[in-house]
């Protein structure tokens, strides 16, 4: 298709002190760390520039437009009508997942996570004296066998590869010491968008057992072109009743540099605590941009962003055509987020020794899935929100050793 906007501008980022491309021991394509090499939105540069000319940059507030733009866009892209009073700024979500987990528990307390999931959520757990607590995804092999799976089928695939462990879970949740539950929805690395049942499940058990649900929803606009996320707390009342949700203009716009980001949380309560800790931990005052980024991302960036999801979901199909070359590698379908999840085992060698090998030998650096818990150590996660030339180059490395 026809863009309007510039997805294949090669724009140079190393020197720029970029932690994608300037921390990544000199490898040619990174394709690791989850940012894009897309220029944001016009709209929000154009923000970034007025506020710049300006010249005065102390301390900031957060004005009533911020709130609109946030009850805005979850209202007309996702059917999640929030209130002012629901949301609480702060500089980034893992900042407000590390602050949730040392309110919410003490340590020894147990956190648990459904694996593989984002590496950081072990970070802000151990981090805080907690215990991980894995309750592995089950992973349903078989049906990647055979060429006549696609990436266009991710509605009808994806949700039988990977599902949910209700009775682990549970398990889980009974544990007296257990106090909270990270959610990764959409789910990062493996694509999977859950359903309203499922979400309504997993609310359930939880509040059976009397443990908060912190729903990480970062990569919530990043769907595939017709397809939507359903926000946790709106697939039940007990969802909405137990739960905070953490969201950003962030990674949809690729300005996780500018951190700023947003909790959501009905219950007063519950986001009495959060409240709290997040102005404990210093996390909840803007920088000078972090206000004007969000309100243009928001009111702004969404034609944009309709033509990002599907230069995206083109890279996806990139790769769905070279992993259907290699036997050896099992693509599976995604339907979420700029992340495709490879099954290498029929490589011979882990995801680690293979991630090492293609960067050695070509310069192609994708992250070990062991990164993100035990039953990831036979996938890598690749990155493909990239100028479409840079991902061919990339691939047509990897095939010499593949």
């Amino acid at each position: 298709m026809e863009y309007k906007y510039n997805f294949d501008k090669m724009t140079q980022r190393r020197g720029t002190s970029s932690l994608k491309w300037d921390d990544c021991d000199g490898a040619k394509y990174p394709l690791w760390v989850a940012d894009m090499d897309f220029e944001t939105a016009p709209a929000i540069k154009k923000a970034i520039e007025e506020r710049t000319s300006h010249g005065i940059f102390g301390y900031n507030i957060i004005p009533d437009e911020w709130y609109e733009s946030y009850i805005s866009w979850w209202d007309r892209r996702h059917n999640f009508k929030m209130e002012k009073d629901w949301l609480v700024f702060c500089t980034g979500v893992v900042p407000a997942i590390s602050s949730t987990v040392r309110k919410l528990t003490s340590p020894g307390d147990n956190v648990v996570i459904l694996t593989p999931v984002y590496n950081i959520f072990f970070n802000s757990i151990i981090n805080n004296g907690c215990n991980v607590c894995e309750v592995p995804l089950i992973y349903n092999k078989s049906l990647l066998e055979g060429d006549n799976l696609s990436i266009k089928d991710s509605d009808l695939v994806s949700r039988d590869i990977y599902k949910i462990d209700y009775e682990n879970l549970e398990e889980a949740l009974s544990d007296e010491k257990t106090k909270l539950l990270i959610f990764c929805n959409p789910h990062n690395p493996v694509g999977r968008i859950w359903s309203k049942e499922e979400l309504a499940k997993v609310g359930d058990l939880c509040a059976k057992h009397g443990v908060t649900v912190l729903s990480d929803e970062i990569h919530c606009d990043l769907t595939a072109p017709d397809k939507e996320y359903i926000p946790f707390a709106t697939a039940s009342e007990t969802c909405k009743n137990i739960s905070i949700t953490a969201i950003a203009p962030t990674k949809t716009f690729n300005i996780a540099g500018m951190q700023t980001a947003a909790v959501s949380i009905p219950n007063p309560e519950l986001r009495k605590k959060i409240w709290r800790a997040l102005n404990t931990d210093e996390v909840a005052e803007p920088n000078s941009f972090a206000v004007p980024v969000t309100i243009a991302a928001f009111n702004e960036g969404e034609d944009w962003l309709n033509e990002l999801r599907n230069y995206i979901f083109e890279n996806k199909q990139l790769v769905e055509v070279f992993t259907k070359k290699h036997p050896s590698l099992k693509l599976i379908p995604s339907e979420a987020t700029y992340l495709l999840w490879i099954d290498v085992s029929g490589t011979g060698i882990s995801g680690a020794e293979l991630e090492k090998k293609l960067k050695s030998e070509t310069g192609v650096y994708l992250t070990a899935g062991g990164e993100y818990g035990r039953s990831g150590e036979n996938f890598l996660r690749m990155n493909i929100a990239c100028p479409k030339k840079r991902l061919e180059e990339a691939l047509a490395l990897m095939d010499t050793v593949l």
